[in-house]
């Protein structure tokens, strides 16, 4: 869980503060023990790391960062078998998991395409186990002009329904991605807060809402608001601040405040960095999730 006692490992008062308060023995075992929770819960969403690296060099960029998961798009689609064995052996020699994949073409806000959606969600979840991978972003497709207004809503609550009991079967989640229409015109949920609407109107623990901060800054704003209200429906958050989408601080978002709200509202869930390193990767992935630590622990 990130609690406020895992986030306050760096607090207000830095290291040394609490050194004179206990021993750096103890406070170095508090440490550890607290960068392994917090292990626990960050991630890479590896497709920013693309340009110029191959899918094993973006592994070893993320390892070297001290991460312990990653995320996928569709990177595995044209893999063989000798693929898999090699690939699946150096992320457990690098000790990386996939905490979530995209992969989906179809959308499920298309009322004609509910059963096209449940067959390609069907096939995509042997490649998840395969990948050891417990949670599947869904994205909802476009927008149709000329249906009468809430039509596709209400195809998407019957569509998110069965997919949800199909992942109940399999013991997967399934997390629906708003798109902001900046970035993807032609999309049809492009918020929050109708994804919180579904997510609510499905009630199953196996729906919840990846709540992308990029997008939602860009298209709607009131990201901490909307995070309060719904904490409970959020199964997974990505992080790129705006413009550019790239790391925290380069940008217009106060990470500062979200992080100190994630700890408060004691989210439990993973957080994944989904930006463009505007310097060294390494070290870039790195000190965003010593900043997440850090920052979130002056409360």
């Amino acid at each position: 869980m990130l609690s406020r006692r895992a986030f306050g490992r760096l607090s207000g008062f830095g290291a040394a503060g609490l050194c004179f308060t206990r021993s750096r023995a103890a406070w170095c075992a508090q440490a550890e023990a607290t960068d392994a929770a917090l292990l626990a819960q960050v991630s890479v969403m590896l497709w920013t790391l693309k340009e110029g690296r191959s899918f094993e060099q973006r592994l070893d960029v993320v390892a070297q960062a001290g991460y312990r998961k990653i995320e996928l798009v569709d990177e595995w689609l044209h893999w063989t078998e000798q693929d898999y064995d090699r690939i699946l052996a150096k992320m457990h020699t690098l000790g990386l998991a996939v905490d979530a994949m995209a992969g989906m073409k179809t959308g499920f806000a298309d009322p004609a395409q509910g059963e096209a959606f449940l067959a390609e969600l069907q096939a995509l979840i042997p490649i998840a186990h395969r990948l050891r991978c417990p949670q599947v972003i869904l994205l909802s497709g476009k927008r149709i002009e000329g249906l009468p207004p809430g039509y596709q809503y209400e195809a998407s609550i019957e569509t998110l329904r069965r997919a949800a009991d199909l992942l109940r079967r399999e013991q997967m989640v399934g997390v629906i991605e708003p798109i902001d229409r900046l970035e993807n015109p032609s999309i049809y949920l492009d918020g929050v807060t109708e994804a919180f609407a579904l997510t609510r109107a499905v009630a199953n623990p196996h729906l919840k809402v990846l709540y992308d901060l990029y997008h939602e800054q860009r298209s709607q704003g009131n990201l901490i608001e909307k995070m309060e209200k719904n904490i409970d429906q959020v199964g997974l958050i990505h992080v790129a601040d705006v413009p550019g989408r790239h790391e925290p601080g380069t940008g217009e978002i106060n990470f500062g405040a979200i992080y100190r709200t994630l700890a408060r509202l004691q989210y439990s869930a993973v957080i994944a960095m989904e930006f463009y390193p505007t310097g060294d990767a390494v070290e870039t992935l790195r000190q965003a999730r010593l900043d997440l630590v850090e920052v979130a622990g002056r409360k």
